[in-house]
């Protein structure tokens, strides 16, 4: 049996000038998560930082997705070397990982995610082995995994050329709720100062040579990111679609 390819890395490694549009997924929920993955987006982040996602669900939805042609990731709700290792045990091979504030700590990512030498991922056959039948698994899985890393502070932003150049983060994305809520916008991803830093930051990651993406709450602002040289882009959460689309639907039916 053949190791899958990560073909969102062989996108990244490309510098592949088109824009790939996703979804952050919180649902937590096998039926939503393949509900997502048929619905035509390029990729998916399996939200275990701000959603009730645990492995078992992750796995879940991995499995759900399995059958959709879109690029799946998962974003691990803290930085653990025993948590990326369950994580990419269920089959998973892209982590979008949060709040990256320095090289060092993007070296310690990079290192929980590759098998020795290279680094100190534990070794296991597990699903991502499928159970032993990949061929030559352990000598080629360090090559298919991708690691995104998030930039949400103002001392991450400030590192951005430090962590662009750590071998093995093979993007950077920008978060500007977080970012803004650093710079003391809580609650103002649209602040103008905000905004200014999301643009800077795409440059800066773009002059280190690395690909960069971002969250954009709206079409505008996916635009112009795009515009900006963004590639990877996460337009919306599934649990506010589906909230926003109840409330309009009942708005609708309500009392005039």
């Amino acid at each position: 049996m053949d190791l899958p390819l990560n073909s969102l890395k062989a996108r990244l490694s490309a510098d592949d000038p088109t824009p790939h549009i996703g979804l952050f997924s919180s649902l937590a929920d096998n039926y939503a998560g393949e509900m997502v993955a048929a619905a035509g987006f390029d990729w998916v982040v399996y939200d275990a930082e701000h959603a009730p996602n645990d492995i078992r669900s992750l796995l879940g939805q991995a499995q759900a997705a399995s059958g959709y042609d879109i690029d799946v990731a998962v974003r691990p709700w803290t930085h653990d070397k025993e948590l990326f290792k369950r994580i990419l045990d269920v089959g998973f091979q892209t982590l979008l990982v949060p709040m990256v504030d320095t090289a060092a700590q993007a070296e310690a990512i990079v290192s929980w995610t590759r098998y020795p030498p290279a680094g100190g991922r534990g070794v296991a056959s597990g699903r991502a082995a499928r159970w032993g039948l990949v061929d030559n698994y352990f000598a080629r899985a360090n090559d298919q995994i991708c690691v995104v890393a998030q930039i949400e502070t103002v001392e991450g932003y400030n590192n951005i050329e430090a962590i662009a150049g750590v071998s093995g983060i093979d993007a950077l994305f920008i978060g500007p709720s977080d970012l803004g809520a650093s710079m003391g916008h809580l609650g103002n991803a649209g602040h103008p100062d905000v905004k200014a830093a999301v643009l800077d930051a795409i440059a800066r990651v773009r002059a280190a040579g690395k690909p960069v993406g971002v969250y954009a709450s709206n079409e505008d602002a996916a635009r112009e990111f795009a515009a900006a040289g963004a590639t990877l882009m996460l337009v919306g959460v599934d649990a506010y679609v589906l909230s926003k689309g109840l409330a309009t639907l009942a708005a609708r039916f309500g009392p005039n």
